[in-house]
């Protein structure tokens, strides 16, 4: 689904378009990604995704159909932005109290390391071999798009850190990738610079995860260590993300179809929410409109909101609570702020 951003005389409106790709599409057509959508696409302001995949349909060489993979590339969406958020009132698995009110996140790279060559991998009867790709083009604007991000979060009161996550203790490419997050470094003095193995990382996530800000990290670590951080949310239905390029930037749920509940009613709808909040945010720097900044303020509040008494728990955390529900709530604390306003 494309989102364009229009301004009319009292400011900023949404329009939206609804556009064919995904798993059903593919086994409808043969095409999971028609080039028509991705000309739409490309039109557009931002772009809001639904979950497309289905673990039943798959390609040939039994990979699954991944069209948010092949927007990442053909949009060259090199920053993958997974924040990790708590909201009150959700029951969180972390007992400490600083468990329950987490504020960091997780920037992946969304173009090269262990996903550049998918597809190409290289098989015999007896053994199949992946490359690993880590470009300096590539860290350059990932690390400071890191950096950036870590200093406007600074400048809102958070730390001012950047911790790479990588395992230059075994990989000469993740050494490289270290080389290259000091040399990006030396342009922030104003950022602490950390440094972490991704092993190690893993741990500290589920042992100290408040001592984070902004990590980054290589595609498939990023990959793995973002659901490590949905995990601590409560799941992967609270967990926002958004892929961002030189040009377009694509925002949707890190979670997946769960084809099990489709049509039930049982999806939490929330990691959209905020993943909707993220593009507005987008919207609202990319295009100088505070009123799109002000509305990603509003939702966020909502969602907020919606679950600060803990009557709502949705059903993937053992309540009854789905998309009605927490949609009903949402909108009505929505309602209540605009009015505040």
């Amino acid at each position: 689904m494309c989102c364009a951003a229009r301004r009319i005389d009292r400011g900023p409106t949404l329009e939206f378009e609804a556009l064919a790709a995904g798993a059903g599409h593919y086994v409808e057509t043969g095409d999971a990604l028609p080039q028509a959508s991705l000309d739409r696409a490309a039109e557009a302001d931002a772009i809001l995704l639904g979950a497309m995949g289905d673990p039943n349909v798959r390609y040939r060489d039994g990979t699954e159909i991944v069209p948010q993979i092949d927007l990442r590339d053909y949009f060259e969406l090199f920053a993958g932005v997974r924040p990790v958020t708590t909201q009150p009132g959700m029951p969180v698995p972390l007992a400490d109290p600083r468990g329950q009110h987490l504020d960091f996140v997780i920037v992946r790279e969304s173009t090269e390391g262990l996903f550049a060559h998918r597809g190409e991998a290289e098989e015999t009867g007896d053994s199949s071999t992946d490359r690993l790709t880590i470009t300096r083009a590539a860290c350059a604007r990932l690390f400071d798009f890191s950096f950036e991000l870590a200093r406007t979060r600074k400048a809102k009161g958070g730390p001012g850190i950047v911790t790479c996550v990588d395992k230059a203790n075994v990989l000469q490419s993740f050494g490289f990738f270290r080389r290259l997050f000091d040399e990006r470094a030396a342009h922030y003095p104003d950022i602490e610079r950390r440094y972490m193995y991704a092993d190690a990382a893993a741990l500290a996530l589920v042992k100290h995860p408040w001592v984070f800000d902004v990590m980054v990290m290589e595609n498939l670590l990023g990959d793995i260590l973002s659901d490590l951080g949905a995990g601590l949310m409560g799941g992967l239905g609270m967990a926002p993300s958004a892929d961002i390029g030189p040009g377009h930037a694509v925002f949707q749920p890190c979670h997946g179809t769960a084809p099990d509940i489709a049509g039930s009613g049982k999806a939490n709808p929330t990691a959209m929410f905020l993943s909707g909040a993220m593009m507005l945010d987008w919207l609202g720097e990319r295009h100088d409109a505070p009123q799109l900044r002000a509305g990603a303020e509003i939702l966020r509040t909502a969602v907020n909101m919606a679950f600060r008494d803990g009557a709502l728990k949705p059903t993937e955390l053992g309540g009854e609570d789905g998309l009605a529900e927490i949609t009903e709530r949402v909108r009505a604390e929505m309602q209540a702020a605009l009015a505040r306003r």
